[in-house]
């Protein structure tokens, strides 16, 4: 009987190996300018599921951020509280701004952001 799609753990655990390390390669190919958010993500592991749930908190206070800007609100703490407590555990706030900068995510709103880092 031919072995055809059915591969056992180690022969599937060395395609994995193979995978993770043609993605360092890439990640060298890159350098560390670009897509400094996306390299992050797949640096620190996380899922899909975390970072979709991060970038809808974002646009939410985002929202929230231009129309308490237009009311004539000028400081924006309780937004911050709420951005840090948004972005994923193995992440920190201010490397998150960061990256998000870089990489002209929610560019305006982290600017902000990244004035109430410490």
């Amino acid at each position: 009987m031919g072995r055809g799609i059915v591969m056992d753990t180690k022969e599937l655990l060395e395609r994995i190996k193979v995978l993770e390390y043609y993605q360092k390669l890439m990640f060298s190919m890159l350098g560390n300018n670009t897509y400094p958010f996306y390299r992050m993500i797949i640096e620190k592991g996380l899922r899909e599921e975390q970072v979709t749930a991060f970038f809808r908190v974002c646009d939410e206070l985002n929202k929230i951020w231009e129309e308490q800007k237009a009311e004539g609100f000028i400081h924006f703490h309780p937004l911050f509280q709420k951005f840090a407590e948004s972005v994923p555990g193995s992440l920190k706030a201010k490397e998150v701004v960061e990256a998000c900068i870089q990489q002209h995510l929610f560019r305006p709103f982290m600017q902000e952001m990244e004035k109430y880092l410490s």
